[in-house]
């Protein structure tokens, strides 16, 4: 009888203990293994942080999707021609200023991977445009271009007696068209480096293997050198897809927006409905018509980088 009642405590004791035990590994588990006075350390190291990430990130995030949720505010956007003309030249801001900037930057990182003194020192000069603050840059560039003081259409008419082209005054491509340029100008020499560092991790030895197999200049790019980069290349791509959209400074800075305010962009526009005309909820609203895109290229690349592993 007693060994029945035995048998019949057993279960029951380790069922007791398994229920206290789980709460005591859940709280393991949350302080990561800290105990006692380490694990009030990290807590008070970690206060500041989740303050500064609530009050700058969340806090600003929230308020702006409150601002910007009524749908009377999209209508009104869509209702404007110069929003729907600020889409397309958004679209064709990132299309060609990020793939440009990224297929030239990979060139010339292939250029800058020779071993010679006077390459290095081109490339310390290459870098200077986006070592140089952005504000004086684009300002200079604005000015450069000027259809009345600038420093091109001067130069035409005293070297060649003819009118230069109008930038930014009269053509919404010809200003379009400057602003990519300006902007793949000033931020190529980093995405450059970028590849280049890629490159340089890739093991000399794969093309020493290609080369005893007859492959040519060409054909180790494209079975070596490209396959191993096609990874950094694609995260590349995404963050300056994702940067170059919340990017504002060219298109303020280099055109203005103009002529007519027909080069505005999604950011850009949002500042001038803000500030300009002193529609902050409108302004707010422009900005999150970015969203549809610019959340799916972050979960990509989430995903990519959670996925890549130790590749290139």
């Amino acid at each position: 009888m007693d060994g029945m009642q035995g048998m019949q405590t057993a279960p029951a004791l380790s069922q007791a203990a398994r229920a206290y035990a789980l709460p005591q590994q859940r709280r393991r588990l949350w302080r990561g293994g800290l105990q006692g006075s380490e694990y009030t350390w990290a807590v008070a190291f970690c206060i500041p942080y989740m303050a500064i990430f609530l009050a700058f990130v969340i806090y600003p995030v929230l308020y702006g999707l409150w601002m910007g949720h009524s749908p009377a505010l999209y209508q009104q956007l869509w209702e404007d021609p110069i929003y729907r003309m600020s889409i397309v030249n958004t679209i064709v801001y990132l299309a060609v200023g990020v793939n440009v900037k990224l297929f030239f930057a990979l060139l010339l990182s292939g250029f800058f991977m020779r071993k010679r003194a006077w390459v290095k020192a081109v490339l310390v000069v290459f870098i200077l445009p986006w070592a140089v603050p952005a504000l004086p840059t684009f300002l200079s560039i604005h000015w450069m271009l000027n259809s009345q003081w600038g420093l091109l259409d001067n130069m035409m008419w005293n070297w060649f007696h003819i009118d230069g082209p109008q930038f930014l005054d009269t053509s919404r491509w010809l200003a379009l068209g400057s602003v990519i340029v300006s902007y793949i100008w000033k931020w190529m020499p980093f995405w450059t480096v970028i590849l280049l560092a890629g490159r340089m991790a890739i093991p000399q030895e794969l093309y020493e293997s290609a080369e005893v197999d007859g492959a040519s200049g060409i054909r180790q790019f494209t079975h070596v050198t490209f396959p191993l980069l096609a990874n950094l290349y694609l995260i590349c791509t995404l963050l300056s897809t994702i940067f170059t959209m919340g990017d504002f400074t060219t298109v303020y800075f280099v055109s203005g927006g103009g002529p007519a305010l027909t080069t505005n962009v999604l950011a850009t526009l949002g500042i001038r409905d803000a500030y300009t005309i002193a529609e902050p909820d409108l302004g707010m609203a422009a900005v999150m018509t970015a969203l549809p895109l610019l959340i799916p290229l972050v979960l990509i690349l989430m995903r990519k980088m959670r996925t890549a592993e130790v590749q290139l």
